[in-house]
């Protein structure tokens, strides 16, 4: 089954910020657990962030996620500019967002030096449309490559969180974690409020499949303390399911706080940075939308 869904498009140009327009457009979407035709009802807000090849990548990705959204170490290494770039990318035939970051001198903003981070994210002064209140439903998607050669830490590295905005918002919620091993893993961890409603690594797999191709990621969420989580990562290039994993009550909330959000990109730990490597991480199509209520 075909349906229609509402976009709302953020459309930039150069270093200018995005302006949006809503449109109605028909186009297939990767399948939600769940639902049996891989449509999404227009009962969701959407918003897209989608590289065009302006040369400030900032503008753009602040222009839709609103503020100042990117987290990046140009502060510790500015003689390299930028660290979230766009380029061409001949896989996807399309322009997408390269994170990028170096074992020395890169940091943490200048504020933690055992650690490295290049993200983007939703934060308080986002629209209210990218984060997550108690009670809604939101659907994230995105597409992801991680190079053949890609080092996960011996400590962490996330490609992904899902974190709470403010109160209990230390530990993430929800990482996408690359971690060192023998071999070396993909693990999904939940930490909740509380150690008691914490579940640790609910699904590890081997990292080795997720190197060197694009990736799909589509993660389906309803934010509360008996809340809900689904996600699914398949290649690209044959639609083949990697990873999926799916529990309808977990706790994804935190005390205190008052809104819960996504981040994207690369955080790292520097324990053992002698078998760490410089990478380049990158990412397309990012996608938001979130239940109407």
């Amino acid at each position: 089954m075909k349906g229609y869904l509402l976009y709302l498009f953020f459309l930039c140009s150069g270093v200018s910020a995005c302006t949006a327009e809503t449109k109605t457009v028909l186009m297939p979407q990767p399948a939600i657990p769940g639902q049996s035709d891989g449509v999404i009802d227009t009962g969701y807000t959407h918003a897209v962030l989608k590289a065009n090849g302006a040369q400030n990548a900032y503008a753009q990705i602040n222009g839709v996620l609103g503020g100042t959204a990117e987290e990046t170490p140009d502060c510790s290494h500015p003689s390299f500019g930028h660290h979230i770039r766009e380029e061409f990318n001949a896989g996807l035939n399309e322009y997408v967002f390269a994170f990028y970051i170096h074992v020395h001198p890169d940091n943490d903003r200048c504020i933690n030096f055992d650690r490295q981070r290049c993200e983007i994210k939703t934060y308080g002064p986002s629209p209210d449309s990218l984060k997550g209140f108690l009670g809604d439903r939101m659907i994230f998607r995105w597409k992801f490559r991680l190079d053949s050669g890609f080092q996960p830490s011996k400590g962490f590295t996330h490609i992904h969180q899902i974190k709470a905005g403010d109160g209990n918002d230390g530990a993430p919620i929800m990482t996408i974690t690359p971690r060192y091993g023998s071999p070396d893993q993909l693990q999904i961890i939940h930490t909740g409020d509380t150690k008691a409603t914490s579940l640790g690594v609910v699904k590890q797999v081997d990292l080795a499949p997720f190197k060197g191709t694009w990736i799909q990621a589509v993660e389906e969420i309803t934010f509360g303390t008996h809340g809900s989580y689904r996600l699914i990562l398949s290649r690209v290039s044959d639609g083949e399911v990697l990873l999926s994993y799916s529990n309808h009550d977990m706790d994804m909330w935190r005390s205190r706080t008052t809104f819960a959000r996504p981040k994207w990109g690369i955080y790292r730990s520097l324990k053992d940075s002698t078998r760490l490597r410089d990478e380049k991480v990158l990412f397309a199509d990012f996608e938001v939308e979130k239940k109407v209520k």
